[in-house]
């Protein structure tokens, strides 16, 4: 399975550089990138994806706040096939009635997807994870309450933040998780001290397997107090070796 990135992780280096930057990533190594905020930079982008020969099969949008034509218009120029909404503050999370609302404005919002032949999904942070409704994670609660064609992408260090077992959340969550966003480091709510896969307190290839329906594997840094070109790096260097036991029996 190829790897993707997250370019939230290179920001920085996106304002000063989006050609140079994409084609930084294409020679470390990646063939897949997940833009964020696409619409104002589709035209940008398509350009740069297609010179240095990168697909971008899931993407990152405010769906719930912005325009959701011409986000699923950029998505469609950029033939990003499912839409993510990444960020549901976390005054959100901590009431059933508010949970329904947001389930039925994303449910909306993927009927419109649909008829650009476009998938919506959902990104979690730890506040998801530690809200807890009718006896249940308010991810899962919020999960329950979602059209059979959403799906989610779920942050495998901010459920572990949150309080849950990354792997045993993958299991209960089932087909439903199709993306997950691969990051490492002391398991904490400081993003400066995240670290490349392999490298922190994450169970990585425990996590990965207990996603049965996973489509796409992002490598995301929130922030890294390296070089963040180093640290993407690692990561994929890290996921394309395998898990420990292929490794040993490549030996």
């Amino acid at each position: 399975m190829a790897c993707s990135v997250q370019l939230y992780t290179v920001r920085n280096a996106i304002a000063d550089d989006l050609p140079g930057t994409i084609r930084r990533l294409a020679e470390i190594g990646y063939t897949q990138v997940e833009p964020y905020d696409f619409a104002r930079l589709a035209d940008a982008l398509a350009d740069a994806l297609a010179e240095n020969g990168i697909t971008a099969p899931t993407g990152h949008a405010p769906l719930l706040s912005g325009n959701q034509d011409e986000i699923f218009a950029a998505a469609q120029r950029l033939g990003i096939g499912t839409v993510i909404e990444p960020y549901v503050p976390a005054e959100h999370w901590q009431d059933a009635e508010t949970i329904r609302h947001t389930a039925t404005r994303l449910n909306q919002a993927a009927k419109k997807a649909a008829e650009h032949g476009i998938r919506v999904g959902y990104h979690n942070h730890d506040w998801e994870l530690s809200s807890k409704i009718e006896g249940s994670t308010a991810l899962e609660f919020f999960a329950a309450l979602l059209d059979p064609e959403l799906v989610l992408e779920i942050d495998t260090y901010w459920a572990a933040v949150g309080g849950e077992d990354p792997a045993a959340l993958l299991e209960r969550l089932g087909g439903r998780v199709v993306a997950l966003h691969i990051k490492d480091g002391p398991v904490n709510t400081d993003v400066r001290a995240q670290l490349p896969a392999g490298q922190g307190d994450m169970d990585i290839w425990n996590v990965i397997a207990a996603a049965k329906s996973l489509e796409v594997r992002v490598v995301e840094f929130d922030d890294y107090a390296g070089d963040i070109f180093d640290g993407v790096t690692a990561s994929l260097r890290y996921l394309q070796a395998g898990t420990p036991a292929a490794q040993g029996a490549a030996k």
